[in-house]
């Protein structure tokens, strides 16, 4: 009897499983969001406005990324034009990237793997966009520059940083509770605004005088490679190639070192405007937002290049440390007292 109910059992399966293989699988369809190109869609003032840049500009970092962003074309491929003024959009309006993704017809997971690309692509190019005077027809260009702003003579770059707050969850906050929740970047400006050198990889607890002690740009100086001088402010030592405001007032260097501070620090002015998302905390991996701080002062020189103007807020204030050497000392001193 037992043996009867199980032949019956097995039997009833294997009408079942024969029911099954009939009836045809109902796979999902993938759904494409519909993706619009502003380039084309959008006049130029309402461009302007969403984007930052002009089209003309804009161009010219798609062309510059074009073969970078290149790939497979099967499947659900987003040619490189949609990537980069996806990338700049969310980092000129600093919008949160689900809302990014409704406006670009993309998901979140994938505006945030589009910045990220779009961000290497640029520091790719970083040799090319980010660099100290290299000929003698650059510096003297430069030189003259600074010299027509307030009659400062052999200045080439002025050295300034800022910190940039990183958005932490909750269990990020259990690894780094004794740990800075921003990173410090030093930024060398010149007269027209532009970037020549940055470092971008301190935390924020980093002083200004270490960042500079340990950078590239230092060394350079200390070799010799620069017929030329740097300004700062009071976070740096005073040495033979990095002057500093003066404390005996001198009144006249002071002046001139104000009026090159007040000229040079609307570059970050300039650059936060054009980037929003430089004013706000970026909800992005430490990691990442070392590249995106690279990669936005990349398309600010390339805004300069192409005098893409923006609106900028005014000055930064000064800080007040004094640690300066004897020797910067002197040397600063035989510099005002035969220029002033």
């Amino acid at each position: 009897m037992d043996r009867d109910y199980f032949v019956d059992d097995m039997r009833v399966i294997d009408e079942i499983n024969e029911v099954v293989k009939q009836i045809p699988l109902m796979r999902r369809v993938k759904f494409y969001k519909i993706r619009k190109n502003p380039l084309e869609e959008l006049q130029e003032a309402e461009f302007k406005i969403k984007y930052r840049f002009s089209r003309g500009t804009t161009v010219f970092p798609i062309d510059m990324m074009k073969n970078d962003l290149a790939g497979d074309s099967r499947g659900g491929f987003i040619p490189p034009h949609p990537n980069v003024l996806t990338a700049i959009r969310t980092w000129a309006r600093g919008e949160i990237q689900d809302d990014a993704g409704d406006l670009s017809g993309m998901s979140q997971p994938t505006i945030s793997l589009v910045c990220k690309q779009v961000a290497l692509a640029l520091v790719a190019q970083r040799a090319k966009w980010i660099k100290m005077p290299q000929s003698d027809v650059e510096r003297n260009h430069v030189i003259a520059g600074f010299y027509s702003v307030c009659g400062f003579r052999l200045l080439i770059a002025y050295i300034f940083e800022s910190r940039k707050q990183i958005h932490y969850n909750l269990l990020n906050l259990l690894f780094h509770i004794n740990k800075a929740m921003s990173t410090l970047f030093q930024v060398v400006s010149n007269a027209n605004l532009e970037i020549v050198d940055i470092v971008a990889h301190w935390r924020g607890t980093t002083h200004d005088s270490r960042i500079f002690d340990e950078s590239r740009i230092k060394q350079r100086f200390e070799q010799s490679e620069f017929k030329g001088r740097l300004l700062g402010d009071f976070g740096y030592v005073c040495t033979p190639y990095l002057f500093t405001p003066n404390t005996q007032k001198k009144e006249m260097y002071n002046r001139s070192h104000i009026k090159i501070r007040n000229t040079v620090e609307r570059c970050f002015g300039v650059w936060k405007q054009r980037f929003r998302c430089l004013q706000l905390e970026l909800n992005t991996k430490l990691v990442n937002t070392k590249v995106y701080i690279v990669a936005l002062a990349i398309l600010h020189n390339i805004a300069m290049y192409k005098q893409d103007a923006v609106e900028d807020n005014g000055n930064v204030p000064v800080t007040e440390l004094v640690n300066n050497s004897l020797r910067g000392n002197s040397v600063r001193a035989a510099f005002i007292n035969e220029n002033f």
